[in-house]
This record gives C-alpha cells, sequence and structure tokens, in this order.
C-alpha cells in the first residue's frame, strides 16, 4: 500500500494549486480519503475528507469556500484544489487513506508535499 502525493510548491498569495495522491492499492474506491497538513511548530490538522464514494466531503472552517477535494476512483487518485490561498495555508500538506475491513482499521499516510504561499 503506498499514497504518494504530487503538486506542491511556491505560490503568491491569491493563488491557486492542485495536490493529487496517487494511491497503489487494490480496491482504492474502498478508502475514504483526507487531507492533513502540518505547519513548522503545529500539529498535523485535518484539511478536508471524502468518502469512499465521494458522496460526502467536510473541511475545515478556515478552509470552507477555497478547498475543493475530490477523488477518481478509476484513477486511485484524490485531489485537493486550493483557491485564494493565505500565507497561513503554508504547511507540509498529507494524503491519508482508510480501510475498515471485518479484520480491522487500517490508516496509511504518504510522505508529504509543501506547499509555500509567499510574496
Amino acid at each position: 500500500v503506498q499514497f504518494v502525493e504530487s503538486g506542491g510548491g511556491l505560490v503568491q498569495p491569491g493563488g491557486s494549486l492542485r495536490l493529487s495522491c496517487a494511491a497503489s492499492v487494490f480496491t482504492f474506491s474502498s478508502y475514504d480519503m483526507s487531507w492533513y497538513r502540518q505547519a513548522p511548530g503545529k500539529e498535523r490538522e485535518l484539511v478536508a475528507g471524502i468518502t469512499s464514494a465521494g458522496g460526502s466531503t467536510n473541511y475545515a472552517d478556515s478552509v470552507k469556500g477555497r478547498f475543493t477535494i475530490s477523488r477518481d476512483n478509476a484513477k486511485n487518485t484524490v485531489y485537493l484544489q486550493m483557491n485564494s490561498l493565505k500565507p497561513e495555508d503554508t504547511a507540509v500538506y498529507y494524503c491519508n487513506g482508510r480501510l475498515a475491513t471485518l479484520n480491522g482499521r487500517y490508516a496509511y499516510w504518504g510522505q508529504g508535499t509543501q506547499v509555500t504561499v509567499s510574496s
């Protein structure tokens, strides 16, 4: 099982980025997926989540109306579209996948991708 994020980088305030997380799993459509972020000196926080079929999403108050999480189960990929970026959005962004089975619950993390919002 592997989750690999991409799409991070340096962007000016007000700009946009789209993060991608590609999953190497057999049953991606069974995973609930989330994006988390961790800024220097701060705890990791939930940014956005999407259910396995994509029917339900949730967002941190700080990103509502600016960020959109989506997924393409045919491509085993989850996305985070980030618009109107602010300096306080600067962080390492992590992809998280969670699977519930009869044998237990599993959670996996990607390695993270750096997003820096600065002029």
